[in-house]
């Protein structure tokens, strides 16, 4: 029997961007554009990737992608993570859950602080 998982992404790993190829290689299939509650922070990582914590208060809505992935390509993926993100729950904007790429708070320590950008895409834009 074939399972998968819901996995939201923000940053690099959207579709177009540099580190899709890990998404396909793991065999994952985009589902849909959303966005998260707006219970989280997004920071900029020395400009190579977001990082994503859930905070209690001053919480913004962030858009990022939702990806049906083998529960076997889970384990790939996150392999390839940089240090500090993770896999663990993230709220959706209708108040479902599903796994998501989030951060280990000291990866925020002292980091460029994007959420007013509500998603990375919009931050590498604007930089451009």
């Amino acid at each position: 029997m074939f399972m998968s998982v819901l996995l939201a992404v923000n940053g690099t790993l959207m579709r177009g961007l540099e580190l899709c190829k890990n998404m396909e290689d793991a065999g994952a299939e985009f589902v849909k554009e959303d966005a998260t509650a707006p219970c989280y922070r997004l920071w900029s990582v020395n400009d190579n990737n977001p990082a994503m914590l859930k905070v209690k208060e001053g919480g913004v809505s962030v858009h990022l992608e939702v990806w049906e992935v083998p529960e076997a390509g889970l384990a790939d993926i996150l392999k390839k993570e940089p240090p500090g993100l993770s896999i663990g729950k993230v709220q959706l904007k209708d108040g479902s859950y599903v796994l998501g790429v989030i951060a280990e708070p000291w990866v925020v320590e002292g980091m460029k602080d994007i959420s007013q950008f509500q998603g990375w895409r919009s931050y590498i834009a604007s930089k451009a």
